[in-house]
């Protein structure tokens, strides 16, 4: 079965002032996500799963809509604040979901599949993509618990605007992640010779090949994590830091996969003008057409 991608679309935005996942960046008013769908369907995924809000659906489907009809199958699940393991139930204080782990869980129904993970508002690159596709072409049982992830290097990944939050990869001689470190408010001038980060380090940028059997260990983390800080308003379940606990356990292994693709992504307004630049000259050399849909 070919894989599904699945794209975490429902984040608040908040940071950017908007919904960022929906913003028109390339010459001809595509967005980051439909060079990540263009470049997953290149690659062979047949089919892709949004995870969104539903707050904003209407203006959701509406940007979106059937912009990728006769490429690939459209499917959307909800990520929800109340949507959670029986036997927990939100603070009332709680104002946005819990982060990329439960964005995962929420489309635990809709995959049966092996599939890959993206942020929406990211751009990851066609040999990210190829890379994942290949990755799971050699994934025969969707009950491996053998996955992978892009790797990015962290001084290629930062904001020019403000601080970011990028997950911390330790990577044994192997090439298999030993553990991911989640990393907040982290700004450029941390990073470099003699600061605390040296730049060359791999971050996670939720970039993954996963099968179905992701779900059994993502559920297991997520009640331990309700439990835990269930009760704090503002924690948040980050996917790095759950896959991070399933190798710690020897539920999963995660191998590292190589690429020369350029990352590049909006998480202030003021990257807009950087990443339209980007694209256009993308563009401009023959990587992508004009016009993607």
């Amino acid at each position: 079965m070919p894989p599904a991608l699945l794209v975490l679309a429902a984040g608040l935005g908040s940071r950017y002032g908007g919904l960022k996942q929906i913003e028109a960046v390339g010459p001809s008013g595509e967005t980051l996500l439909d060079y990540a769908v263009f470049d997953a369907w290149r690659a062979g995924f047949q089919r892709v799963v949004f995870v969104i809000r539903r707050d904003f659906e209407t203006a959701f489907r509406e940007k979106i809509g059937g912009r990728y009809a006769g490429k690939m199958a459209v499917d959307t699940v909800y990520q929800a604040i109340d949507d959670l393991p029986t036997g927990f139930t939100p603070p009332l204080s709680r104002e946005k979901p819990w982060g990329t782990g439960h964005a995962v869980w929420c489309a635990r129904h809709a995959l049966k599949e092996n599939f890959a993970v993206i942020n929406a508002d990211d751009f990851y690159g066609a040999d990210a993509f190829n890379a994942l596709a290949k990755f799971l072409a050699t994934r025969p049982s969707v009950r491996s618990e053998s996955y992978s992830m892009v790797g990015y290097r962290l001084d290629a990944t930062l904001s020019e605007a403000g601080t970011v939050s990028r997950g911390l990869c330790q990577v044994g001689t192997d090439g298999f992640l030993t553990a991911i470190t989640e990393h907040t408010a982290i700004a450029r001038t941390d990073v470099g010779p003699g600061r605390a980060l040296r730049g060359d380090e791999q971050v996670s940028m939720n970039c993954w090949g996963f099968t179905p059997a992701l779900f059994a260990p993502l559920d297991l983390a997520f009640r331990a994590f309700l439990q835990t800080s269930g009760n704090d308003a503002k924690s948040e379940f980050y996917l790095p830091t759950a896959v991070s606990s399933m190798i710690a356990q020897g539920r999963a292994t995660v191998q590292l996969l190589p690429t020369k693709a350029e990352w590049f992504g909006v998480t202030h307004r003021e990257d807009k003008a950087r990443v339209q630049a980007a694209l256009a000259a993308l563009v401009g050399s023959g990587a992508y057409p004009q016009r993607l849909f």
